[in-house]
């Protein structure tokens, strides 16, 4: 490894882990279909592949003591004292953000090949899916906010895109241009948040501005609140927090590799990737880091509500995604930049294992992923059963053995540290929900009876494609997993644990008796009591609570009235706007001028010779009458 580090320095091996997805697509998209699955599949896993082997000879030739490493390709826009490039820059939090894009990128990649098998167009796929790693890459490695914006924009897009992949189907298309729509509103806000940034300090580079902030602006100030406002907007819509987060459950209309790759793993946690990175600012705008953390702390008690009442095996794991990113945006808030992007890691690992293990029911139950319909399955798709086991203990932060256990009890005890009290007790009552969603979704797939014609004739998966990456998955969201220290020091600032010695270990009792406690509650439910829960909840008020938690607290119904039937009835109403009644009317002017002349073209030479005659002769007559 050594020599090949040696052989190839960084100013080479950093551009190919996104030049390489870059010539996948590119491969992919001029063949123009004219490849088969072997070739599309081979193109599109191989490109990403190589992608993250070259991350990985980055990784043994990275030195954490040494300062970040920058490398400018050239000068994309040079106006005046504008000059953005497209550099990229290499440190512990753009390297650990790379491992994880490219890591198990590939291995969902591999997943796909056979999760695809036998699909129209899959070399329209696999072109998507190497841009969104090309795009995703390149925002993390961009050293400043215009082509960190670039990528953003290109993840939105292939986002768009992957959502509507079965775009036959009209509730995809839509599920894709609400993605679109939601996100955008975000966008906006990062945008004029970027603007800002460039006239208050006249660079968009983000070392100089994390340099330049504190010498500029004093904390609390106005306009570096403002800044970290629109910043936090635009994560917001891309990390899926409160109020716009209502895209994630629908965009799992798109095949379930790209819910792994796009909504578990990589795409929806930008958002924590850019407040980590522009932390300079945050730390010195207190209202909206305590704002970051409130947001997190209700999208993780929304979220882990809504997944309870969820029948669609994808739509529990997607809620389960907003809860999660809300203790990432909880331990942002309390100032714990780095345990965010622990747990950041950690659940790309479990995540993607469960969507992995999800794909591999809904493919061998022949795409049935009701889980009303499921049951009796872990005898039939033992690999699956152990994905969703290991995953959901993982996400359960089952104690000791799993990875995620060591991430969430980092977050809890950061919030502790920092006294936000309230923040805690959230995180606490989040993990109490976790443990029940998470039990009911396998115990309605794996155990009890089958219930379908897809649960009864399912077949488990075979294959490595298959097999290999649940199996690297599962590893890695055990014990195993939390080995992997992320290389933030000098990065990130430590967060306020650092300075407090005592009660971590009193709260890791307690973090670990609620997640058994709701385990505990869970079995009693669902197995022992599964027939009153069933009566409890078509009847009164917990009939209610379900439709309410079933429609996500309704954001969905109360946008359509807020916001979208308004706009339509506007619409309705300036259609007969007087301004548009104007220029109607000069448009049907226009147009009956031109019926009028064009009965004079009749074809005869005559009436044409007439025409002239009397022309000539008026126009003679007029210059006589004039002078």
């Amino acid at each position: 490894m050594q020599v090949l580090t040696s052989l190839f320095p960084m100013a080479v091996l950093l551009p190919l882990t996104f030049l390489l997805p870059l010539a996948g697509t590119l491969i992919l998209a001029f063949s123009r279909g004219t490849l088969g699955y072997r070739a599309s599949a081979l193109v599109g896993v191989g490109s990403v592949g190589l992608s993250a082997l070259v991350t990985v000879l980055l990784v043994v030739g990275f030195d954490a003591t040494s300062p970040p490493q920058v490398i400018t390709l050239w000068t994309w826009i040079s106006v005046g004292e504008f000059q953005p490039g497209i550099g990229l820059a290499l440190d512990g939090l753009s390297l650990t953000m790379l491992g994880i894009i490219t890591g198990v990128g590939f291995l969902i990649h591999l997943f796909a090949a056979w999760y695809m098998r036998g699909e129209e167009g899959i070399t329209r796929f696999y072109t998507y899916m190497n841009l969104f790693v090309f795009s995703m890459v390149l925002l993390v490695l961009g050293d400043n906010l215009l082509l960190l914006f670039l990528g953003w924009e290109g993840v939105g897009m292939c986002s768009y895109l992957l959502i509507g992949y079965y775009y036959r189907d009209n509730a995809n298309g839509w599920a894709g241009f609400k993605a679109f729509i939601i996100t955008r509103i975000g966008d906006v806000f990062l945008a004029i948040g970027m603007f800002l940034l460039f006239a208050k300090l006249g660079t968009l580079d983000i070392a100089r501005i994390l340099s330049l902030a504190p010498q500029v602006w004093h904390n609390g100030d106005a306009t570096v609140e403002l800044a970290a406002f629109l910043l936090l907007g635009g994560a917001v819509g891309k990390s899926a927090q409160l109020p716009l987060h209502t895209w994630l459950a629908d965009a799992m209309a798109g095949p379930t590799p790209v819910s792994a790759l796009i909504h578990a793993a990589t795409m929806v946690t930008a958002g924590v990737y850019l407040i980590a990175r522009m932390h300079g600012v945050f730390e010195l705008a207190p209202a909206a880091l305590y704002l970051t953390g409130v947001i997190g702390a209700l999208t993780l008690l929304m979220a882990g509500f809504a997944a309870l009442a969820q029948t669609d095996i994808k739509r529990v794991l997607a809620y389960s995604t907003m809860s999660q990113i809300g203790y990432m945006f909880l331990a942002l808030g309390v100032g714990a930049f780095d345990a965010a992007v622990f747990h950041l890691m950690t659940h790309a690992f479990f995540k993607a294992l469960l969507f992995l293990s999800a794909g591999a029911v809904i493919i061998s139950c022949h795409h049935e992923q009701d889980i009303r319909r499921l049951g009796g399955l872990w005898r039939r798709l033992p690999l699956a059963y152990l994905g969703f086991v290991v995953g959901g203990a993982a996400l359960v932060a089952l104690p000791l053995v799993t990875a995620g256990f060591y991430s969430k009890d980092e977050i809890l005890w950061q919030a502790l540290a920092a006294d936000r009290q309230g923040l805690l007790m959230a995180g606490l009552i989040g993990a109490f929900l976790t443990s029940l969603y998470t039990l009911r979704l396998i115990i309605g797939i794996f155990h009890g009876q089958m219930k379908s014609d897809g649960a009864r004739e399912a077949k488990a998966g075979q294959g490595l494609a298959h097999g290999l990456p649940l199996v690297v998955l599962a590893l890695l969201s055990t014990w195993l997993g939390a080995w992997i220290t992320p290389p933030l020091g000098g990065v990130l600032p430590a967060g306020p644990g650092a300075s407090v010695q005592t009660g971590h270990t009193a709260l890791e009792l307690i973090a670990s008796a609620t997640a058994l406690i709701g385990l505990g509650l869970g079995a009693w439910l669902f197995v022992v009591r599964r027939d009153w829960l069933a009566r409890m909840t078509r009847q009164g008020v917990g009939a209610w609570l379900w439709a309410c938690w079933h429609l996500a607290w309704g954001f969905d119904i109360a946008f359509d009235w807020l916001l979208v039937r308004p706009w339509r009835g506007l619409v309705r109403v300036l259609r007969g706007d007087l301004f548009d009644a104007f220029f109607r009317l000069i448009a049907q002017a226009l147009r009956t001028l031109h019926f009028g002349l064009s009965r004079t073209q009749t074809g005869k030479l005559r009436g044409y010779a007439a025409t002239m005659v009397v022309g000539s002769t008026l126009i003679l007559l007029s210059l006589a009458l004039v002078f």
